[in-house]
Protein backbone atom coordinates (compact mmCIF):
# COMPACT_ATOMS: atom_id res chain seq x y z
CA UNK A 1 0.00 0.00 0.00
CA UNK A 2 2.53 2.77 1.13
CA UNK A 3 4.03 1.80 -2.67
CA UNK A 4 1.28 2.33 -4.35
CA UNK A 5 0.03 5.48 -2.20
CA UNK A 6 3.80 7.04 -3.30
CA UNK A 7 3.50 6.49 -7.20
CA UNK A 8 0.11 7.64 -6.83
CA UNK A 9 1.27 10.97 -5.14
CA UNK A 10 4.45 11.27 -7.71
CA UNK A 11 2.32 10.89 -10.36
CA UNK A 12 -0.71 13.23 -9.63
CA UNK A 13 1.84 15.43 -8.63
CA UNK A 14 3.66 15.64 -11.84
CA UNK A 15 0.11 15.63 -13.93
CA UNK A 16 -1.30 18.80 -11.27
CA UNK A 17 1.76 20.90 -12.22
CA UNK A 18 1.30 20.16 -15.81
CA UNK A 19 -2.21 21.15 -15.58
CA UNK A 20 -1.26 23.90 -13.40
CA UNK A 21 1.74 25.14 -16.02
CA UNK A 22 -1.09 24.78 -18.98
CA UNK A 23 -4.04 26.82 -17.45
CA UNK A 24 -1.77 29.10 -16.62
CA UNK A 25 -0.47 29.55 -19.59
CA UNK A 26 -4.73 29.65 -20.92
CA UNK A 27 -5.44 32.73 -18.43
CA UNK A 28 -2.56 34.84 -18.92
CA UNK A 29 -3.47 34.41 -22.76
CA UNK A 30 -0.18 33.14 -24.10
CA UNK A 31 0.78 33.92 -27.74
CA UNK A 32 1.16 29.71 -28.30
CA UNK A 33 -1.93 28.85 -26.83
CA UNK A 34 -3.74 32.26 -29.26
CA UNK A 35 -2.47 30.77 -31.93
CA UNK A 36 -3.56 27.14 -31.43
CA UNK A 37 -7.01 28.74 -30.68
CA UNK A 38 -7.15 30.61 -34.24
CA UNK A 39 -5.66 27.48 -36.10
CA UNK A 40 -8.88 25.64 -34.69
CA UNK A 41 -11.38 28.09 -35.27
CA UNK A 42 -12.43 28.99 -31.78
CA UNK A 43 -12.86 32.10 -30.01
CA UNK A 44 -10.33 34.05 -27.71
CA UNK A 45 -12.50 33.62 -24.78
CA UNK A 46 -11.90 30.30 -24.70
CA UNK A 47 -8.56 29.72 -23.47
CA UNK A 48 -9.20 31.98 -20.34
CA UNK A 49 -12.77 29.52 -19.58
CA UNK A 50 -10.60 26.12 -20.01
CA UNK A 51 -7.28 27.47 -18.58
CA UNK A 52 -9.70 28.86 -15.51
CA UNK A 53 -10.89 25.06 -15.27
CA UNK A 54 -7.46 23.46 -15.51
CA UNK A 55 -6.23 25.46 -12.68
CA UNK A 56 -9.46 24.02 -10.44
CA UNK A 57 -9.42 20.96 -11.54
CA UNK A 58 -5.65 20.47 -10.79
CA UNK A 59 -5.93 21.82 -7.39
CA UNK A 60 -8.96 19.61 -7.23
CA UNK A 61 -7.21 16.42 -8.24
CA UNK A 62 -4.39 17.31 -5.46
CA UNK A 63 -6.86 16.99 -2.99
CA UNK A 64 -8.65 14.07 -0.99
CA UNK A 65 -11.81 15.29 1.11
CA UNK A 66 -14.28 15.67 -1.94
CA UNK A 67 -13.45 12.67 -3.81
CA UNK A 68 -17.12 13.05 -5.88
CA UNK A 69 -15.16 16.47 -7.75
CA UNK A 70 -12.33 14.90 -7.92
CA UNK A 71 -14.45 12.31 -9.94
CA UNK A 72 -15.66 15.52 -12.37
CA UNK A 73 -12.37 16.75 -12.26
CA UNK A 74 -10.84 13.61 -14.22
CA UNK A 75 -13.04 13.15 -16.35
CA UNK A 76 -13.31 17.32 -17.41
CA UNK A 77 -9.44 16.53 -18.21
CA UNK A 78 -10.85 13.45 -20.70
CA UNK A 79 -13.29 15.41 -22.16
CA UNK A 80 -10.42 18.16 -22.81
CA UNK A 81 -8.17 15.88 -24.45
CA UNK A 82 -10.53 14.20 -26.39
CA UNK A 83 -11.99 17.14 -27.92
CA UNK A 84 -8.16 18.37 -28.34
CA UNK A 85 -7.95 15.44 -30.49
CA UNK A 86 -11.09 15.54 -32.38
CA UNK A 87 -10.41 19.55 -32.98
CA UNK A 88 -7.44 18.92 -34.36
CA UNK A 89 -8.44 16.04 -36.59
CA UNK A 90 -11.53 18.05 -37.79
CA UNK A 91 -9.12 20.94 -39.15
CA UNK A 92 -7.05 17.84 -41.19
CA UNK A 93 -3.89 18.42 -38.46
CA UNK A 94 -0.97 15.71 -39.20
CA UNK A 95 -0.46 12.84 -37.06
CA UNK A 96 2.01 14.72 -34.54
CA UNK A 97 -0.27 17.08 -33.94
CA UNK A 98 -2.73 14.60 -33.04
CA UNK A 99 -0.70 12.47 -30.80
CA UNK A 100 0.20 14.84 -28.03
CA UNK A 101 -3.35 15.31 -26.73
CA UNK A 102 -3.54 11.14 -26.72
CA UNK A 103 -0.29 11.27 -25.10
CA UNK A 104 -2.29 13.58 -22.19
CA UNK A 105 -5.26 11.16 -21.51
CA UNK A 106 -2.67 8.24 -20.95
CA UNK A 107 -0.51 10.10 -18.93
CA UNK A 108 -4.10 11.29 -17.20
CA UNK A 109 -5.13 7.60 -16.60
CA UNK A 110 -1.79 6.57 -14.85
CA UNK A 111 -2.86 9.10 -11.46
CA UNK A 112 -6.61 8.44 -11.76
CA UNK A 113 -6.14 3.86 -11.92
CA UNK A 114 -3.54 4.35 -9.11
CA UNK A 115 -6.45 6.38 -7.28
CA UNK A 116 -8.98 3.56 -7.83
CA UNK A 117 -6.84 1.11 -6.48
CA UNK A 118 -5.77 3.24 -3.19
CA UNK A 119 -9.86 3.37 -2.76
CA UNK A 120 -10.31 -0.17 -3.30
CA UNK A 121 -7.47 -0.89 -0.81
CA UNK A 122 -9.05 1.35 1.94
CA UNK A 123 -11.83 -0.57 1.45
CA UNK A 124 -10.73 -3.98 1.72
CA UNK A 125 -9.00 -2.96 4.81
Amino acid sequence: MKKLKTWYWVVTIIFALMMLMDGFGGVTQQQAGKEVLKHLGYPMYLLIIVGIAKLLGALTILQQKFTAIKEWAFAGFAINFIGAFASRAFVGDGVALLIPPLVALVIMFIPYVLWKRMQENVKNS
